[in-house]
C-alpha cells in the first residue's frame, strides 16, 4: 500500500512563498499544518502563494477543501495564490469538480513565478 501522507516544504523567494506538496492530500490533519504556515507567512505579511504539486500523487474532497480554504485566506488578505505542474489525474479532478476556473492553474513554476511577478 502506497504511503498516504502528504508532506510539503516551504519557503519564502522574492516575496513569493513556495509550498512543494508531495504524497497524498487526504486527511485533516494536513490540513491544520499547511493551514497554520500559510496563516505565519499572511501575517507576516507575505500574500503570494505559488503551490508546486508536481510530486503530489493524490488527492480527495479533504484535499480540495483545503486548497478552498487556503485560496479564501490568500485572497481575504489581498493575495493571489497560484497551483502548478499538476498530474493529468489531479487536473482532470479539477477541471470535473470545475475548481479549475477558480484557482490559477499553470504547468510549470515557471509561469506561476511570471503570474505572481505581475500581480
Amino acid at each position: 500500500m502506497e504511503n498516504s501522507e502528504m508532506t510539503y516544504t516551504h519557503e519564502i523567494n522574492d516575496g513569493i512563498a513556495f509550498f512543494r506538496l508531495e504524497g497524498s492530500l487526504l486527511a485533516e490533519v494536513d490540513r491544520t499544518n499547511i493551514k497554520n504556515d500559510f496563516t505565519a507567512y499572511l501575517d507576516k505579511d507575505v500574500n503570494k502563494f505559488l503551490i508546486d504539486l508536481s510530486n503530489l500523487r493524490h488527492i480527495n474532497s479533504t484535499g480540495l477543501g483545503i486548497f478552498i480554504t487556503l485560496y479564501t485566506k490568500v485572497r481575504g488578505k489581498g493575495g493571489e495564490m497560484v497551483i502548478c505542474n499538476p498530474s493529468q489525474n489531479i487536473s482532470n479532478l479539477l477541471t470535473i469538480t470545475k475548481l479549475n476556473s477558480v484557482f490559477s492553474i499553470v504547468d510549470s513554476e515557471r509561469e506561476g513565478l511570471a503570474r505572481l511577478q505581475v500581480i
